[in-house]
């Protein structure tokens, strides 16, 4: 029972802290997802759909993982956790989350529609 309650709890912390993850200016997370540039991968990070990738759809990319890692870590240790374990439960919960139409991976890495 612990357990379910520290892994609802995990869920809520890191769902909630991705929530608005992403930079300010420029292409945001939304947008980018909607075009189909990027999606939501299985291991709790956002990966790259497209072919050629602008520089700024890379810099989203990577600011967007860069604050995920960061969130995850810090969950982590909080709760005595590996950091892989809080990444994967996030990812599970981002992709199962996302709209129908968007990008995501499952559990093999390979991308499909939702």
């Amino acid at each position: 029972m612990a357990t379910r309650r520290t892994a609802a709890w995990l869920t809520f912390l890191v769902v909630l802290a991705l929530a608005g993850a992403g930079p300010a200016a420029g292409l945001g997370l939304d947008a980018a997802k909607s075009q189909g540039l990027v999606g939501e991968k299985a291991d709790g990070y956002l990966g790259i759909v497209a072919a050629n990738p602008s520089a700024e759809v890379k810099a989203l990319a990577g600011s967007v993982n860069a604050q995920r890692r960061a969130k995850y870590e810090e969950i982590a240790r909080k709760n005595g956790t590996a950091v892989d374990a809080v990444a994967a439960l996030a990812g599970q919960k981002l992709v199962d989350r996302a709209p129908a139409g968007q990008w995501v991976t499952d559990a093999a890495g390979n991308w499909r529609r939702k």
